[in-house]
């Protein structure tokens, strides 16, 4: 039996695959225990993927080495990818992040740079060229045997690990949706199937979510109202002040910022459910009112899976109230599914790249549609909403990066520090070019938002801090915070809080609830 040409022909190289991709996982940032380490349930769960996807391989090319070396390719393509997230955005590679691959594609500006051009090209001329030897060199095995054979062996192979899958779901490992330490205590197959699971779940987390928004429509009572005022939210990309990072830094690049936080209604530190980049985090948080623990798996990507009816938020709110509610973004509404949840969410409009095309020819600071012109575009809109209230949800792109792409201009050292700042640090001073932009868009709005008939209340905050690796070994990494303020027409309440973002909506709303009361109160009397 142990001469059979089952043993040598199929689950040699099967297990010879499950070997590797263990070995494999030990190049993993930020690490994994050694499998010996971890509980059987997560390594029965990992040999069982494996040897499915061998069956998958075999059964597609019926070529027992090709097949392993396809599995064991495509988890070292997975590892890359995950040093490459971790090394820029602090979290390892997790099942939600499948979506991106398509998006790397539509949009590799935002993602291929990151991973780098010349390992992305020595990937895929690498996968072909073993694709080809694989094809070329290894005979088909059933050339060698009968075919009716061959389906009892790959049955019986598909069997082996539907059996290593199920014992592993049994043994149930319990997930903390904190990747990096569901990571270290699983790996990473585990770790991807059990993200995947419990994004189907049939527990009704959508009905949950609903059931405890304070954006239900049965809140939206305000009672008898004076004049409702405008409302415009800015989610400004990457905005965070980052002058505490080096002191060589010139104090007025926010200046206007500084100015608004001063007289603000409330203002402060906005911790955010982000760091260096997926903006949906905290876009949901702010527009839900909903907390991590409330989204459970869905807070990694709440578009995928959560939003699939009409879902409850301060758009949703505000639209029962009578508000016009439009989104400004400038970049493909495709993007993030906008196009499909924004209109789920209360979004009456969604205002996207199409309607900038024009502007980004004459943008020389940035690669997307500046803040200037962004900021054009919702002084338009406040400016043909006359009849009525409008809420204004703005996410803007100009200081989106990746920033070692562009290059620091003549003259800029001068502008934005004090003393010239350390080699390698490009990506600050580019970094700051923008930041003095978006402060200058603050300052633009908050004007014109001042100069309209009908009262106005502007909200402000940061989405997550920027990428830049360089910057933050030369002078450490900030935290997760960003900041933000709220000001209104008349802030005779000045106050200075740290919130998280899924608490900022209410406080806005509370905020303009109580000066739409006060003027009702005029009125009265």
């Amino acid at each position: 039996m142990l001469n059979s040409p089952l043993l040598t022909s199929i689950c040699l190289p099967a297990c010879t695959t499950v070997f590797l991709v263990f070995a494999i996982e030990r190049f993993l940032a930020p690490g994994t225990l050694n499998f010996w380490r971890r509980s059987w349930g997560a390594n029965a769960l990992h040999a069982g993927l494996c040897i499915l996807a061998f069956t998958l391989g075999l059964a597609v090319f019926r070529r027992p080495y090709f097949a392993g070396l396809i599995v064991v390719a495509f988890f070292l393509f997975l590892v890359l990818v995950n040093n490459a997230k971790f090394h820029s955005l602090r979290e390892p590679f997790i099942f939600q992040d499948f979506d991106y691959f398509l998006d790397a594609i539509k949009h590799p500006r935002l993602y291929l740079p990151f991973f780098g051009l010349c390992r992305a090209v020595v990937v895929a001329v690498g996968g072909m060229l073993a694709f080809w030897a694989g094809i070329q060199l290894e005979l088909a095995i059933t050339s060698q045997h009968p075919v009716a054979q061959f389906m009892v062996w790959l049955t019986g192979l598909a069997s082996c690990g539907g059996t290593f899958l199920i014992i592993g779901c049994w043994q149930g490992q319990k997930m903390s949706l904190a990747p990096e330490s569901d990571l270290l205590k699983n790996g990473m197959l585990t770790c991807l199937f059990h993200y995947y699971w419990s994004e189907r779940n049939p527990q009704n987390i959508n009905k949950l979510c609903k059931d405890s928004s304070i954006f239900n429509s049965d809140n939206c009572n305000w009672g008898p109202t004076a004049e409702l005022p405008n409302l415009m939210v800015v989610q400004s990309e990457s905005f965070f002040d980052a002058r505490p990072l080096f002191q060589g830094i010139r104090p007025d690049v926010l200046k206007e910022f500084d100015a608004i936080q001063a007289a603000a209604s409330l203002s402060g530190k906005l911790s955010v459910p982000a760091w260096g980049a997926n903006t949906v985090r905290t876009e949901f948080a702010f527009l839900s009112a909903l907390s991590e623990s409330q989204t459970g798996i869905h807070r990694f990507n709440p578009y995928r899976k959560l939003v699939k009816e009409n879902f409850p938020t301060i758009a949703s709110y505000l639209k029962h109230l009578g508000y016009r509610t439009v989104c400004v973004h400038p970049y493909p509404a495709s993007f993030y599914q906008r196009d499909r949840v924004f209109s789920l969410m209360g979004f009456d409009e969604f205002i996207d790249i199409a309607s900038f095309d024009k502007t980004i020819l004459n943008n020389h600071a940035s690669s997307y549609v500046s803040d200037a012109d962004v900021a054009e575009k919702v002084c338009e809109l406040l400016n043909e909403s006359s009849s009525g209230p409008i809420f204004i949800f703005v996410i803007t792109m100009e200081n989106h990066g990746p920033l070692h792409l562009e290059k620091v201009l003549p003259g800029e050292i001068r502008l934005l520090y004090t003393e010239p700042p350390p080699d390698k640090c490009e990506d600050l001073t580019i970094y700051l070019r923008h930041l003095v932009n978006a402060d200058q868009m603050a300052r633009t709005l908050r004007e014109h938002v001042a100069s309209l008939a009908r009262p106005g209340w502007f909200c402000w905050y940061g989405d997550h801090v920027p990428i830049m690796p360089q910057v933050y070994q030369e002078f450490g990494s900030p935290d997760s915070q960003t900041d933000y303020f709220i000001v209104g027409p008349k802030s005779e309440e000045v106050k200075k809080l740290n919130v998280c973002a899924y608490e900022l909506s209410a406080h806005l709303i509370r905020l303009m609830r109580f000066g739409v009361s006060q003027e009702n109160g005029k009125t009265k009397a």
